[in-house]
């Protein structure tokens, strides 16, 4: 398990920094990395194949992909692994991560502003659908003309 030159260029970063680009800190990285070894080495009993990625890329991967938004395509020309093995390993370590308890949100409903709710202000905006009123076609409302008539009147 090769680590990437990408880990080792942003590891070397100060923390402000390393957060600017990551989009954690290297704590919370580091924490990462940790329930991924962690999961690994249970899963690494039952056998399989050697992975492409370390744990730090693929967590770095991962969060790569939902800091800059880019195509797995991209991520894995970057990362030398397929298309498809990128789009795997973000899928895999988000639900690794999304099990454990300190990375997971069960709900947010718990989270209330703590600013005074009176100064609140809301905009309510109506953005259904409505049909156009548009008249109706009828034989009466049209007028037919028979072609020859039209012709004579220019010549």
């Amino acid at each position: 398990m090769a680590k990437t030159r990408k880990y080792y260029k942003v590891n070397k970063l100060e923390n402000k920094d390393f957060k600017r680009i990551v989009g954690v800190n290297k704590d919370t990285f580091k924490d990462m990395v940790k329930v991924i070894r962690k999961h690994y080495r249970d899963r690494k009993s039952k056998g399989g194949t050697n992975k492409s990625l370390s744990a730090n890329d693929e967590v770095l991967l991962m969060l790569e992909y939902y800091r800059e938004y880019r195509t797995f395509a991209h991520l894995g020309i970057d990362y030398g692994v397929s298309e498809s093995t990128a789009h795997y390993t973000v899928t895999k370590i988000e639900k690794i991560l999304i099990k454990e308890p300190q990375f997971h949100l069960e709900t947010l409903k718990h989270i209330v502003p703590t600013e005074d709710l009176n100064n609140i202000k809301i905009t309510v905006v109506d953005v259904t659908e409505s049909e156009c009123e548009r008249p109706k076609k009828s034989k009466k409302s049209t007028i037919q003309v028979k072609r020859k008539s039209i012709l004579k009147k220019h010549k």
